[in-house]
């Protein structure tokens, strides 16, 4: 009996991908979530209260990858459609964490320091400089919301203070009370880890 082997199967490439979810096909749509679900998670989880609110954040941020694919410019830079792509959908991640951060965090009393003062402390050297990413990263999950998202915009995704203020919905100078107070809080945070640490060394 003759056996015909099945033709072999050849995923497709990345603009195809996004040609096929442009046309709305859900094969393509679901290959493309799976594709980029955990780069996306990654973004939302450091704006996130915990994991439910950044898979709902996800969710919605794909909803509007879906809805507005059709915006993005694979012809802008052929040579490099991927590292193009997790740049738009990176934005789009980082604006949809905010839209949840702002509907449950509202209630967050904040507060103004003397700008001097902050622009001096923010530019100073700190031990948090030596953290790696992930290490930087789990401490950061233990800010205060508000402190959280400043410190993630300003200093993990580089956007200015008046870029967060009006990302925020709050002033320039609260933007830049909120990074300071981060940083102090993760100062603190280091310090109590790093003594923990060193009990632990020492027995």
């Amino acid at each position: 009996m003759l056996h015909v082997s099945p033709p072999h199967y050849t995923p497709p490439t990345l603009p195809e991908l996004l040609a096929a979810c442009i046309r709305q096909e859900r094969v393509a749509q679901r290959r493309l979530y799976g594709q980029f679900h955990g780069f996306a998670i990654g973004i939302c989880l450091r704006y996130a209260r915990d994991r439910d609110q950044a898979m709902e954040a996800v969710n919605d941020g794909f909803l509007k990858v879906f809805r507005d694919l059709y915006r993005f410019d694979m012809a802008r830079h052929p040579e490099d459609v991927l590292g193009s792509f997790r740049g738009w959908l990176k934005r789009i991640m980082i604006h949809t964490a905010i839209d949840h951060y702002r509907a449950n965090e509202r209630h967050q009393h904040q507060e103004e320091l003397n700008d001097a003062t902050l622009n001096q402390a923010d530019q100073a050297a700190t031990p948090l400089d030596n953290l790696s990413y992930d290490e930087l990263l789990a401490l950061v999950q233990r800010l205060p919301p508000a402190y959280r998202a400043v410190f993630n915009l300003a200093v993990i995704d580089g956007f200015g203070h008046e870029e967060i203020a009006e990302q925020l919905h709050i002033s320039v100078g609260t933007s830049k009370s909120n990074l300071f107070k981060a940083r102090a809080h993760l100062r603190t945070m280091l310090a109590q880890h790093t003594t923990s640490s060193a009990r632990y060394v020492v027995g």
